[in-house]
């Protein structure tokens, strides 16, 4: 059998890590900095920058800790 992983399993696993980082990111970001809505969450300036630098920090970890969220649910680790 080979190790082999379908090309859409990781597509789809980098798309659903960046919604999911970006939504629970940027509610915690937006939550310490009083930027919360009615909505949702509003972020600019600084409070941007930290949600930047989060969805980064997320992605360089998952390379260091064996694939990040949805690469581990989807099994799409090369």
């Amino acid at each position: 059998m080979s190790n082999t992983v379908s090309t859409w399993r990781i597509v789809l696993a980098a798309i659903l890590d960046f919604f999911t980082v970006f939504a629970v990111g940027g509610y915690g970001v937006a939550r310490l900095t009083g930027n919360l809505t009615e909505t949702g969450f509003s972020l600019h300036g600084m409070p941007a920058v930290a949600l930047f630098a989060v969805i980064i920090l997320y992605f360089v970890a998952g390379r260091y800790l064996g694939g990040t969220l949805w690469q581990r649910i989807l099994r799409a680790r090369r």
